[in-house]
């Protein structure tokens, strides 16, 4: 199974359960400070654990940084 994560294409023997679980997976450490798209579409927060994740979706996920 393969997911396009920020246009890298990853395999999965297992996709993540959902969208919530993939987080987990590539930021374990994030909690805050993070907009995901699903295909082109932001997916808010507080639906992650039932966004339901398909083989060949594509994902972009965005995390804030400080600086300046």
């Amino acid at each position: 199974m393969e997911l396009t994560i920020n246009h890298t294409t990853k395999n999965f023997e297992v996709l993540p359960e959902n969208l919530e679980a993939l987080i987990a997976i590539e930021l374990p450490e994030k909690k805050k400070g993070i907009a995901v798209a699903l295909n082109n579409r932001i997916v808010p927060q507080s639906f992650w654990a039932e966004t339901i994740l398909n083989n060949r979706d594509s994902i972009l996920i965005i995390t804030a940084t400080q600086g300046g």
